[in-house]
């Protein structure tokens, strides 16, 4: 079957193998740790496209392995169960093909909205460990996904934070109320609440007619901040301070890959483990 453009991977760069080779390090390591104990383990894929992610366009265009793939073939201990999620059909029918390229994997593919999917997702997860991927093209992640995720305190999260498409959200004036109607509703889904608005502060200096106003402070670094700080209080200590900032070929910073432990009680090893790749790889 021929593999078809994905828009959300086909202008990929470094970023994008970037991200996948952190991801693909960690469920080795996972993977490893916990193969004698009595858990049973799952690998979610909110976002799992088709099994392949192609980089670039035309003649120059370059297929390497997808979240999906790389998730099947971890080296020691293979998951117990797989759950691609792809709200495309199409997407979905060429996942499928990985059902009988790996016979002995016990994949489970969802036609489905992922957020939609994980608030509603029912599992007794006292038996179960694993790990989630949640691998967003843009702002499709809502807060109450990542509540629903938090509260199954199973799942070993790597969320990527759509830094680049927030910006873009937000208005140049110095208003944050000239902001688009819909950009606010997104926004507010995105964080969970308005502090995003926090990235705007009092000017100590009025306008041009006297007229105080707001100003952005810290552009980038803000908006990321006050997403890490509402992770930390959900999550607590399971929310881990270090990310990787994924930039495009010009520096700019696109995503932020961010790690959250799923089990209280396995915060010690997930962070030390997540912490090493973050800075090593």
């Amino acid at each position: 079957m021929a593999r078809r453009t994905d828009p959300r991977t086909s202008f990929g760069g470094q970023w994008t193998t970037e991200k996948l080779a952190i991801l693909e390090r960690y469920l080795n390591a996972y993977t490893t740790a916990l193969k004698k104990r009595s858990f049973k383990l799952v690998y979610l894929d909110a976002f799992a496209g088709t099994g392949y992610v192609e980089l670039g366009r035309g003649e120059d265009a370059d297929f390497i392995r997808g979240s999906a793939r790389r998730a099947i073939e971890v080296k020691d201990k293979p998951f117990d169960e797989l759950i691609f999620v792809e709200k495309d059909q199409d997407r979905c029918t060429e996942l499928e093909s990985l059902k009988n390229e790996f016979p002995r994997r016990n994949i489970r593919i969802d036609n489905s909205d992922a957020n939609d999917f994980l608030r509603g997702l029912q599992r007794d997860w006292h038996g179960w460990r694993g790990v989630l991927f949640l691998d967003p093209f843009a702002t499709q992640i809502h807060w109450s996904t990542i509540e629903a995720v938090a509260g199954f305190e199973a799942l070993d999260t790597w969320i990527l934070f759509p830094t680049s498409a927030v910006v873009r959200m937000l208005p140049n004036s110095r208003r944050p109320d000239d902001i688009e109607p819909k950009w606010v509703d997104r926004l507010t889904s995105v964080f969970g609440n308005d502090g995003w608005r926090r990235l705007y502060q009092q000017s100590p200096q009025g306008d041009l007619f006297g007229e105080s106003g707001l100003e952005r402070t810290d552009g980038v670094g803000g908006l990321l901040s006050i997403y890490k700080q509402n992770l930390g209080k959900l999550f607590g200590d399971r929310f881990l301070e270090e990310s990787r900032t994924l930039r495009n070929s010009s520096n700019a910073p696109l995503f932020e890959f961010i790690f959250c432990v799923g089990n209280p009680r396995g915060v010690g090893p997930a962070k030390r483990i997540a912490r090493h790749i973050l800075e090593k790889l």
